[in-house]
C-alpha cells in the first residue's frame, strides 16, 4: 500500500494578550502549518503543537496566562508529547522563574531561570541582528549554518538554562542562550518570524517536528 501523505499539523498560537500573533501565525502558515490563534484552554489542550509568543514583561505575562486558565493545558499538552516553541518572552516563560520586575514563577517546562542581560555598557534592550551559533545538534536547527547565521532580537533579559538544554548561543556584552530545548520543547530568544529566510527555515523545521509520520 502506498504511503499516505501526513496532514498539515494544527499549530495553536497561544493568545494571552501579550504576543506578536499576526506575524508568527502568518509565518507558520507560510511554511506549511494550519494555524489556530486562541486563548481558550480547551483549544490549547487539543493542539498538535503549540507556539507561545510573547512581548513584554515576564510577571505580567504569567499573570495573564494563569488568569486565562492556560498554564495547566500548556503543561498537560507538553506532557502528552506535543511539541512547543516559545518565542522571545515566550521562551523565557518556559523556565522556572524570572527576576524581572520583582520576580515571578514560570511554566517550569525547562530547568533554569531568567535574569538581566549583562550587556557591559552596550545599549539595552538588545535590538537588531546578531549571529546565532549552534552548540549541539537539534531537530530545530537542522538548517542552521554551523558557522552561524544572523537572527533578529529584541530583549533585555535572558535565560540561564541547564547546560543540557542549551542548543545555540549569541552575544551582546556576554554570551547568552539563543536557542534552548529539552525533548520536544524548544525556545528561541530571537524572533524567527522576523528573521528572513533563516527564520522561516527554522519555523519549517518546527512544523516538521509537529507533523505526524506518514501512514503506510
Amino acid at each position: 500500500m502506498a504511503p499516505v501523505s501526513a496532514p498539515r499539523p494544527r499549530i495553536t498560537v497561544v493568545d494571552y494578550g501579550m504576543g506578536n500573533l499576526r506575524s508568527a501565525s502568518k509565518a507558520l502558515e507560510h511554511v506549511g502549518a494550519d494555524v489556530v490563534v486562541s486563548g481558550d484552554g480547551e483549544v490549547v489542550a487539543a493542539a498538535d503543537a503549540i507556539v507561545l509568543p510573547g512581548v513584554g514583561a515576564f510577571p505580567e505575562a504569567m499573570r495573564q496566562i494563569e488568569a486565562r486558565g492556560l498554564a495547566t493545558p500548556i503543561r498537560e499538552r507538553v506532557s502528552a508529547g506535543a511539541p512547543l516553541l516559545g518565542i522571545c518572552l515566550g521562551m523565557q516563560l518556559l523556565f522556572e522563574s524570572s527576576e524581572e520586575h520583582g520576580g515571578a514563577e514560570g511554566l517550569g517546562l525547562l530547568e533554569g531561570r531568567v535574569d538581566a542581560l549583562r550587556a557591559k555598557g552596550l545599549k539595552l534592550p538588545h535590538i537588531g541582528w546578531s549571529p546565532v551559533l549552534p552548540g549541539r545538534e537539534s531537530a530545530l536547527t537542522s538548517t542552521l549554518d554551523p558557522a552561524g547565521e544572523p537572527f533578529y532580537f529584541v530583549h533585555s533579559f535572558v535565560a540561564r538554562p541547564a547546560e543540557r538544554n542549551l542548543i545555540a548561543t549569541s552575544e551582546h556584552g556576554e554570551e547568552f542562550a539563543a536557542i534552548v530545548g529539552d525533548g520536544r520543547v524548544f525556545g528561541t530568544q530571537f524572533h524567527p518570524e522576523k528573521s528572513s529566510t533563516a527564520g522561516l527555515e527554522m519555523l519549517a523545521s518546527f512544523v516538521s517536528i509537529a507533523t505526524p509520520a506518514e501512514v503506510a
